[in-house]
């Protein structure tokens, strides 16, 4: 008999794989939402077939060191860390160069992401967004720091300790923002508009139990229907 762990989580993954929208979706409504060419920035490729290259902007650049798609067909292959290092001194684009969006999607580990957002913020237009996938991982075993241990009820999917870097902007005062209740949770940061409250419930040493026990407060989880009818409010 199989153990009830490991059939839950294979119900759970498929669950998610079934949610719509995918990321590129909402990616290009927000987008879409925009009547001036936009420039779109993605850190963390991999295969560009997977989202890279269904993204409408006008001019985008990807970046990725080919740590797990060696052909890694990106603009720049190095590091984000090393990436914005260089763009901040003006060696690869010029560097008052600011997105329109900018997606985060690289090492899904909570200090790297941590810092894939304080540099993409520093690069973001006032009214731009931050987009982050992987911030809503259904169990424990998703957000396990260590990719390669597949033998759990997560089996391979791995959302890493992105939640954490996520729910840590949440708690800015500075940016709003929200998950969107798909594709691994599709988290969106805004300078300029009000995404919903900060959570009131604290979780300071980011305790998975706490968030799977007050997930829908501390993501400030929302259906993509509600997301467009808040930035339908807005427009540019």
């Amino acid at each position: 008999m199989e153990d009830a762990y490991l059939l839950s989580g294979d119900s759970l993954n498929r669950t998610e794989m079934n949610k719509r929208p995918y990321r590129y979706d909402i990616i290009n409504f927000l987008l879409s939402s925009f009547t001036r060419k936009t420039t779109y920035l993605e850190i963390g490729v991999r295969n560009p077939n997977d989202n890279y290259n269904k993204i409408m902007a006008d001019v985008k650049y990807s970046v990725d060191p080919g740590v797990e798609f060696k052909e890694n067909p990106v603009d720049f292959k190095m590091t984000s860390d090393a990436f914005f290092e260089r763009l901040r001194n003006g060696e690869h684009i010029d560097r008052n160069i600011r997105f329109e969006l900018i997606f985060i999607d690289g090492l899904h580990l909570a200090d790297q992401v941590d810092r894939d957002i304080e540099h993409a913020l520093a690069f973001l237009k006032d009214d731009g967004f931050l987009v982050m996938h992987d911030c809503n991982p259904p169990t424990e075993w998703h957000a396990r720091e260590t990719h390669g241990f597949e033998f759990s009820p997560a089996g391979p999917q791995w959302n890493g300790s992105t939640w954490k870097a996520f729910l840590k902007a949440r708690y800015r005062t500075d940016i709003s923002s929200c998950c969107i209740d798909t594709d691994w949770g599709v988290g969106i940061i805004s300078k300029h508009i009000n995404l919903g409250a900060t959570p009131t419930i604290g979780n300071p040493f980011y305790e998975f139990y706490l968030l799977d026990k007050h997930r829908k407060e501390m993501l400030n989880l929302l259906d993509f229907e509600r997301f467009q009818q808040l930035i339908s409010k807005e427009s540019h």
